[in-house]
């Protein structure tokens, strides 16, 4: 599965980079002033061009005089963005031309061994355009002129970004499971990834926010290869205060793109919080099979059955969005249940390659709309023809119908659960396309 690629916008302050960034992300994300400086952190976004996403980010303006307001915050900000980044986008003003700020920039950039790409920005569409060759002794060729106001030369550049994607061989084997380990700090990540591999792999400690980085670990179990992605704890957004931290929120989102199944732990000694929730949400907008871990089961006083079975619907409460995630009951610390999360897993990758039959599907939907026809919705009732499950990394089925615009999202809800009870597909999203039929 590729990962999402990522391209950081750098430049000194005033270039348009938050309008530049606005407009690709397709939303207004960040502030956009004539202020210089109005963005100190950086900011990241999701994208999409020809049906790739990738992850955007937008740093502050970088000055090199020290004695500015936060100048030295900016400019580490930049340099993290700038290490992450798979393209970066050097931007200009191309009414003010090259300036020494641009210069003392394209100096930083050298040291960085990244695909760069030059854009001179606030391009009217007015001028001959023979000024672009100015710029070219930033040396970074020849720059692709732009206005991120009015749209000018987006396509162009987009198709000259992922022209610059480094085509790179995967190091990872098909075989190989990506797992990855998410959640908030000091929820025993760390040590549910020790007890996995069975060897003190991790740093461990009660200190939140000991992890500060994705690590990828291959094991082998059983004869089957998974690979165990440890990240950073993710904090509320709000509270995320170091640099460092920052990076890392940005690297998890990467670690959970990239994988092929998500774990999220949680403290199952203490309540669920708002930030539990959001986390899994992360892994929910990726459209991953998730398996919920309720570690420290070693510091719950009643561990009875029925105990269990209470805590089990109360994080089903909690996560509602979540309804098909497993769970598994652990203490990484004295590795209970260690080999049920294993399994867990296996039962996972098994639901993701399921595949129905054509005919016992259309049985199952022609009987559904029997028994609950669909209702009046849009100026129409929805009908469906055929069904058919393609092939994809999720299970996912293709409903052919007299208008997709007459399914409500409750009757779409009932086709899914329909799905579910009739197949395991437990620990796995799964995705319904309603086309209409020609």
């Amino acid at each position: 599965m590729a990962q999402k690629k990522v391209f950081t916008i750098v430049g000194r302050p005033n270039v348009g980079k938050s309008t530049f960034f606005n407009r690709i992300i397709k939303e207004r994300k960040s502030i956009v002033e004539d202020t210089p400086g109005v963005t100190r952190d950086r900011i990241y976004g999701q994208g999409e061009w020809i049906t790739i996403p990738f992850i955007l980010i937008d740093t502050g303006g970088i000055v090199f005089n020290d004695d500015l307001p936060f100048s030295r915050q900016i400019k580490l900000q930049a340099q993290i963005a700038i290490e992450e980044a798979d393209v970066i986008l050097f931007l200009i003003n191309y009414k003010e031309g090259i300036t020494n700020e641009d210069e003392e920039v394209a100096k930083l950039l050298y040291k960085a061994n990244k695909p760069i790409l030059l854009v001179a920005n606030k391009y009217d569409n007015k001028d001959s355009g023979y000024e672009k060759y100015e710029f070219m002794s930033l040396g970074f060729g020849e720059p692709y002129l732009i206005s991120s106001s009015h749209g000018i030369g987006i396509g162009d550049l987009m198709d000259g970004i992922f022209n610059k994607i480094p085509k790179e061989e995967s190091v990872y084997d098909d075989n190989e499971l990506k797992i990855t380990i998410v959640g908030r700090p000091n929820v025993g990540k760390s040590s549910l990834l020790n007890s996995l591999v069975n060897e003190d792999r991790m740093i461990v400690s009660d200190i939140p926010g000991t992890t500060r980085d994705s690590v990828d670990t291959r094991i082998k179990f059983k004869g089957k290869d998974y690979i165990l992605v440890d990240t950073a704890g993710l904090r509320k957004r709000g509270k995320i205060y170091e640099n460092i931290e920052k990076y890392s929120y940005l690297r998890s989102l990467s670690s959970i793109n990239k994988s092929d199944i998500v774990i999220l732990v949680v403290d199952i000694s203490n309540s669920i919080i708002d930030q539990d929730t959001n986390i899994g949400g992360l892994a929910f907008d990726e459209k991953k099979p998730i398996i919920i871990i309720a570690n420290k089961w070693d510091l719950v006083e009643d561990k009875s059955s029925a105990a269990m079975n209470k805590k089990e619907k109360e994080i089903r409460s909690y996560f509602k969005y979540l309804q098909y995630a497993k769970i598994v009951f652990t203490s990484a610390i004295e590795r209970t249940r260690i080999h049920n999360v294993f399994e867990t897993i296996d039962l996972v990758k098994e639901n993701m390659s399921k595949r129905i039959k054509t005919s016992i599907l259309n049985e199952i939907f022609n009987k559904a709309q029997l028994i609950n026809p669909a209702p009046d919705f849009n100026g129409g009732r929805l009908k469906i023809y055929f069904v058919n499950q393609v092939k994809a990394y999720m299970p996912t089925f293709v409903l052919f119908v007299n208008n997709p615009n007459y399914v409500h999202f409750s009757y779409k809800r009932f086709l899914e659960n329909q799905i579910r009870a009739h197949f395991n597909f437990d620990g796995v999203p799964i995705n319904i396309i309603f086309r209409e039929k020609k």
